[in-house]
Parts: C-alpha cells; structure tokens; sequence
C-alpha cells in the first residue's frame, strides 16, 4: 500500500530525479559520440558530394563553353571554306573563260594561217598554169607563124620577142573600154 500512496503523490508529469540525471548522462554520452565519430565522416561525406556536384556543374559549364567555341570556330572555318569554294569557283570560271577565248584565237590564226597558205598555193598554182600556158601558147604562135609566114623561126630570142608581142595584143584584145579587164 505503500507503493500505491507514493505512486498517488507522485505526478506522472514530473519524472524521478535519478532518471532524469541518468537519463542526460546516457544523452550526452551517446551525443558526444556521434559528435566526435559520426558527425565528422557525415560532414565529410556531405562535402564531398558537394565538391563532386560543384565540380560537376563547374566542368558542364567547361565543357559548355569549349563545346561553344569549338562551335563558333566550326562555323568559321565552314565560313571560310564556303568562301573559298567560291572564290575557286569563280576563278575556274575565269580560267575556262580565258582558255575558250584563247582556243578562238587559235583557232581564227590557224583558219587565217591556212587560209593565207590555200591563198599563196593558189597564186603559185595559178602563176606556173600561166607560165606553162604562155610556154605552150607561144610554141603554138612561133609554129603558126612559121606556117603563115613561111619561114622559119628558130632564133630564139625572135620567139620570145614574136610570142610576147601576140600575147600583149591578146590582152588588149580582151580589155574593155578604159582598160578595165572583161570577166572571163
């Protein structure tokens, strides 16, 4: 009965003394502990997901910009490039230009050239015809004058002299007025 009438007087809000002293010591003892042991690997371990995270997050932003520049740089030189493929393109242009140009020029000296060439043939073949027909036409005159005129003409230099004389007037004879040449 004892223990009944002490448990009445006892409030159940207010703990026993020897269990609270005891139950503080037991508190920070195993505080202490934590705090000593525990707490600094926590820390440790806390800042070095912290540093890993920063870090991380400062190496995107590395790798963020270098893949920017890279960028930047990539278009330039493509830039660049473009650029150039033009300007080559417009001097293959220039150069087919110039060489197709050139080819005519060759081409239109070549057609003078043989042209000149057709052109002197056909003066040298048109000047030995002459000469061979005046060879012949002046044998047939000395042969017909000989008949005609019933002596022989065999001085040589009298041939001459008689078929050039036949031929001058062979030439006026087909001569028009104002001594322009009738079309043969």
């Amino acid at each position: 009965m004892l223990y009944l009438a002490q448990a009445q007087q006892q409030n159940p809000l207010v703990p026993d003394l020897t269990e609270l002293i005891i139950g503080t010591v037991a508190f920070l003892i195993v505080f202490g502990l934590l705090a000593k042991v525990l707490m600094p690997r926590i820390s440790k371990t806390l800042a070095e997901r912290t540093d890993a995270i920063e870090g991380g997050l400062e190496r995107a932003k590395e790798t963020q910009a270098q893949a920017q520049r890279e960028l930047e740089q990539y278009r330039a030189q493509l830039a660049e490039a473009r650029h150039e493929a033009a300007r080559l393109r417009e001097q293959a242009k220039e150069q087919g230009a110039q060489i197709i140009t050139e080819m005519r020029q060759q081409a239109q000296e070549e057609a003078r050239r043989l042209t000149e060439s057709a052109q002197a043939q056909i003066e040298a073949n048109r000047q030995q015809v002459l000469n061979s027909l005046r060879t012949e036409v002046g044998s047939l005159a000395v042969e017909l004058a000989s008949r005609i005129v019933g002596e022989a003409l065999q001085d040589e230099a009298r041939q001459r002299r008689t078929v050039d004389r036949f031929l001058a007037e062979l030439e006026e004879g087909q001569s028009g007025p104002a001594g322009a040449k009738v079309p043969r």
